[in-house]
């Protein structure tokens, strides 16, 4: 941020900017509550999909049965033990929706409130879009994925496996089942920023390689703890599923960072060679 800007001027770009996003999150977060997505047959090889207004099999309603066919055991049945569980769920869907969805929006608004505490010669030279938004929706996506393909399946298995293993009847409420599901989705798809967060601040000039290698040990205790907390088992199994790719991307933004220092170390020396 520019030292002529004054805090209130400050506050009011970081207000505007919020609204931006905000606005966008409740947008997208209303379509995915009033809209469908139906096929239309082209052809006997060509599908088109499209959006129809059908607030009852609505975006989230059809998520959340993908969802249901997908991530639950085949013993697991998903219920319903109060009026509005049900209702309240693709809510929470729709709001995801938005975020993913409004991930170019956040990282433009975000990049653009932090980039002015970035010296103006990386700024121009490293570029807002190689730096912020595709790094960072291409990584929150695929955490997003990486938890959805691997984690929450393992985890449910492995956590009704015990529930099978007596011989019990097995259900999900749909809230708590939405609420599982979101919570592993959104951790990992913040957790997969790390590198990009690593980076950024790196052009600030405030931290360098060298801190973030001095504090390697510390992170990996900070995983292992947050991995600890998220996970609902004891097995420590899912915990160093979470921890792993944190430490692994923690390493990850360590070489970028220690790699732009030394483009930058090297473009220095020979800059002086030239001017000898």
């Amino acid at each position: 941020m520019s030292a002529e800007m004054s805090i209130s001027e400050h506050i009011n770009e970081l207000r505007s900017r919020t609204l931006h996003i905000v606005l966008s999150i409740i947008v997208i977060t209303i379509f995915s509550m009033s809209f469908g997505i139906r096929t239309f047959e082209l052809s006997s090889s060509l599908l088109f999909y499209y959006p129809y207004p059908d607030p009852l099999n609505n975006i989230a309603v059809q998520i959340t049965s993908y969802m249901k066919d997908t991530l639950l055991p085949s013993q697991v049945k998903l219920i319903q033990t109060a009026p509005g569980q049900a209702f309240f769920s693709q809510i929470y869907i729709s709001v995801l929706i938005g975020i993913v969805c409004s991930m170019p929006i956040i990282v433009k608004e975000i990049f653009g409130f932090i980039s002015p505490a970035i010296d103006k010669q990386r700024r121009m030279k490293v570029g807002i879009v190689n730096v912020s938004i595709i790094p960072t929706i291409s990584l929150f996506i695929f955490g997003i994925i990486f938890s959805y393909v691997l984690i929450i399946p393992f985890t449910l298995n492995f956590l009704y496996s015990y529930g099978q293993a007596i011989g019990v009847e097995t259900f999900f409420n749909i809230s708590d089942f939405i609420s599982f599901v979101l919570q592993f989705l959104l951790a990992f798809g913040i957790a997969f920023e790390l590198p990009v967060l690593m980076y950024t601040i790196s052009l600030t000039g405030i931290i360098d390689a060298r801190f973030w290698r001095n504090k390697f040990r510390y992170a990996v205790i900070v995983f292992v703890i947050f991995g600890a907390v998220i996970t609902p088992d004891g097995s420590g199994i899912t915990m160093w599923l979470v921890a792993g790719p944190m430490i692994l991307l923690y390493l990850l933004g360590m070489i970028f960072i220690k790699r732009k220092e030394d483009n930058k170390n090297k473009g220095i020396i020979t800059t002086e060679e030239e001017e000898e």
